[in-house]
């Protein structure tokens, strides 16, 4: 079995798009997934399954849309996966100062090259990112609210959510003590 964690993206978000979490879980063992565990209000789920994670992604969704009546795009990773992302961050996460911060744009797919380029023409002295495969870490010096790179993401036009470090740590943290 693999350890899956699913990244739901735009729930319980300014009040639109309400899921409560008892009702996710539900629907997830409903679909024969093992061990589901949510994690905060906004969308995480760590499962078990033997689905491909291509499939799996689209029978999530679908099944999402069709029990609470909205599109909610779904964002997979396996728990190995989510180590290799925690190591790779090229940011120093130790010594964030006050207003900084890291965050991980989790992408469905690999971004074309065009996409990619079109967003390097956003880069400033307040925010820094790096694209590795499927995942954009980015770097704030301030809010992430006003960043115009961070608008941009939709422009590398493939679906995408984003968490702080601190959920990405703490999601990992659950599935490697999930894997032991």
């Amino acid at each position: 079995m693999t350890i899956y964690i699913a990244l739901l993206r735009g729930i319980n978000v300014g009040g639109h798009h309400k899921i409560k979490m008892v009702d996710l879980k539900s629907l997830l063992e409903t679909m024969g997934l093992q061990k589901v565990k949510t994690y905060i209000q906004s969308g995480n789920v760590l499962f078990e399954s033997e689905e491909e994670e291509k499939q799996l992604s689209h029978r999530l969704e679908a099944e999402i849309s069709t029990t609470f009546g909205f599109p909610v795009p779904v964002v997979l990773r396996t728990s190995e996966e989510f180590e290799q992302i925690i190591r790779d961050c090229p940011f120093s996460t130790d010594t964030l100062k006050e207003g900084e911060s890291v965050q991980i744009a989790f992408l469905a797919d690999k971004p074309s090259e065009d996409c990619i380029n079109h967003l390097g023409s956003y880069k400033t002295d307040m925010e820094e990112y790096s694209i590795e495969g499927k995942n954009v870490y980015l770097f704030f010096r301030q809010s992430i609210r006003d960043s115009k790179l961070a608008a941009q993401l939709p422009k590398l036009g493939v679906p995408a959510t984003v968490r702080n470090w601190k959920t990405v740590i703490k999601l990992g943290k659950m599935a490697k003590e999930w894997a032991q």
